[in-house]
């Protein structure tokens, strides 16, 4: 594993990257409040096969950096498409599999709806992560209501406030609630905790929160990408979807019905007792179902 940087267009964005340079390039997208250590076991068995991964550390998170301090610290989706977009252009990477949870997924799907020719294949966890923001304002049932308080919390002035003293705090909690039959232990958490400590954490955490409500502006750059987004582009490269049977955020009946918005080759795979954060949790599964994808079983 080599530790590596590439400058982009907004950002300097730190990455790892395992296997020989010329393999198939893989690349692999955490989410919140996750890092790149989410893929310590999904790399090296991909690189064994002679595929090429990378794992960059998403805006905000790690030793990534803005160039400028004028851009606006935004974590609205079309900054996660666009920064993977401008990713595989600064490496020269025409086309790879793409994969991710959480804020990562998003990424993956914006690039395979709105680049398809970017994406080999798409591995998304919980499905099709393109969010509705002008579905946003409509209420879901109390039970899932209730699974978003942090998102409510990071809407006020109190939960900026507790991001940045309790950072840890809040992010270890909210592996603990996501997924709840994962026994992970303090020094797993203390691994990626470590990437909260990026400078621009907190500003970029409640920007996505609060944008995807439509209670915070958006980077103006990236007006066009989220005109895109607002039609809820489909998504027509080969795709499979896994969804862990316990997420304690999104349950897997949520994906139930997000074929319609894949118009190529689609699977879905529920994963028994797993939660949210499916990489870190059920590595075995995410490698196999890579694999299928890059065309090695």
């Amino acid at each position: 594993m080599i530790q590596r940087t590439i400058r982009t267009d907004v950002l300097d964005i730190a990455y790892e990257e395992h296997g020989p340079p010329d393999g198939a390039p893989v690349i692999l997208l955490h989410g919140f409040p996750y890092d790149v250590h989410a893929y310590d076991d999904i790399a090296p068995p991909l690189a064994a096969d002679g595929r090429r991964v990378l794992i960059p550390s998403l805006r905000g998170y790690g030793a990534t950096r803005f160039l400028s301090a004028d851009t606006p610290r935004s974590g609205q989706q079309a900054a996660l498409g666009h920064d993977l977009l401008r990713f595989m252009d600064a490496l020269d990477i025409k086309s790879a599999v793409l994969a991710g949870y959480d804020w990562g997924g998003r990424a993956a799907c914006i690039v395979a709806a709105l680049w398809p020719e970017r994406a080999q294949g798409l591995l998304s966890c919980t499905g099709y992560n393109i969010q509705n923001i002008a579905a946003s304002a409509a209420p879901a049932p109390a039970e899932q209501e209730h699974r978003y308080w942090y998102q409510y919390y990071f809407h006020t002035e109190r939960g900026r406030a507790g991001l940045t003293k309790n950072r840890r705090d809040v992010c270890r909690l909210l592996w603990r609630l996501w997924s709840p039959e994962w026994r992970f232990d303090e020094a797993t958490f203390e691994k990626s905790a470590a990437s909260f400590d990026n400078p621009d954490f907190v500003d970029v955490v409640i920007q996505s929160y609060r944008h995807r409500y439509g209670y915070a502006p958006g980077d103006p750059a990236l007006e066009d990408i989220e005109a895109q987004l607002a039609r809820q582009p489909k998504i027509g490269v080969p795709t499979i979807v896994l969804h862990g049977g316990h997420d304690g955020v999104g349950p897997a009946e949520q994906s139930e019905h997000h074929n319609k918005h894949f118009t190529g080759p689609y699977q879905r795979r529920v994963l028994p007792r797993i939660g949210h954060n499916v990489p870190q949790e059920a590595p075995a599964a995410f490698v196999v179902s890579l694999r299928e994808l890059l065309g090695g079983e």
